[in-house]
């Protein structure tokens, strides 16, 4: 009983330590497709596009497990939608394809701070300032916005502002997907809204600013690999499993394990996009500036029940 208890309750954690190196792998494809000149914004429609179809079946043979879908909660997922997907997917392919994954890795960092601050927000977390495990987390917070702002200074404001957005867009997602889970304890229900309304949004925005008609023309290569490894990886399993995280965990959780994203996404980035070493050095220092933020994790786990 004592390891089969062990197995379940790191379920959660090697679950999220899965999904951030998929995610580096996601980020390094799609900058080598838009590399060869693939157009992001059709790059973001036609994953979000091939996901709905891939978590459909899901959501028509789990029926009779399916929670009542309501007007109200149709504005919340296309609310989730619109933060979680149309705003963040087209900030952070904008900022990979004129940066590195390598350099969205480091700015992912900021994630943990901006996600603590929502949670103290809207009171998902409590502040006692005699306690040292919440100045632990203040600090991290200061020190991970530190390094964001060192990173931004060195690469310039260009890439780092839609970087930082997407980070910020995150953040709010993963702290609305809590609320909204509460009312629709189905995952699978709230992922499928989820894409299927960001290929709405997403469409709309790629038809007012892709105005080139051969953009939507998919070629046999890298951007067509890319596309199914975002729809079935970056779509229906990381998006189940985080939402999965944040029903079982909390938002503040799945936000704590971006720094595992930092070596694979310099290794990658130096291998197969030539990326510099210097990438991994502010990666690493970026990480020190979280390692305060991750030393409060296991206290988060025992102590927190959200």
């Amino acid at each position: 009983m004592g390891a089969k208890s062990f197995l379940i309750n790191s379920l959660p954690f090697a679950a999220m330590v899965m999904v951030e190196c998929l995610d580096v792998g996601l980020t390094t494809l799609s900058k080598a497709a838009m590399s060869k000149g693939m157009s992001r914004f059709v790059f973001v429609v036609y994953s979000n596009a091939l996901a709905t179809l891939i978590l459909l079946p899901c959501v028509i043979f789990h029926r009779a497990k399916r929670p009542p879908v309501t007007f109200s909660l149709l504005c919340k997922f296309f609310l989730l939608s619109l933060v979680g997907i149309t705003l963040m997917q087209n900030c952070v392919f904008a900022g990979v394809s004129y940066s590195s994954p390598t350099l969205a890795s480091a700015m992912g960092q900021l994630i943990p701070a901006f996600t603590f601050l929502l949670a103290v927000i809207f009171r998902m977390e409590k502040l006692d300032w005699r306690c040292s495990r919440n100045w632990i987390k203040i600090m991290g917070t200061l020190l991970s916005i530190s390094g964001a702002l060192i990173i931004t200074l060195y690469k310039g404001p260009a890439e780092a502002l839609f970087l930082v957005t997407a980070d910020l867009c995150v953040s709010i997602s993963t702290t609305f997907q809590a609320a909204v889970l509460k009312e629709c304890p189905s995952e699978m229900v709230m992922v499928f809204f989820f894409c299927f309304f960001g290929t709405i949004q997403t469409s709309i925005v790629s038809l007012i600013a892709e105005r080139n008609p051969s953009a939507w023309k998919l070629r046999p290569d890298i951007e067509l690999i890319s596309i199914i490894y975002s729809a079935v990886v970056g779509g229906a399993v990381t998006f189940g499993v985080v939402a999965w995280c944040i029903h079982k965990k909390g938002p503040f959780f799945v936000a704590m394990f971006k720094p595992v994203g930092i070596a694979a996404a310099a290794f990658l980035g130096v291998s197969f996009l030539g990326d510099t070493l210097s990438c991994w050095m502010y990666c690493r220092s970026n990480y020190n500036c979280c390692r305060l933020l991750w030393s409060d994790l296991g206290t988060i786990q025992r102590e927190r029940t959200w």
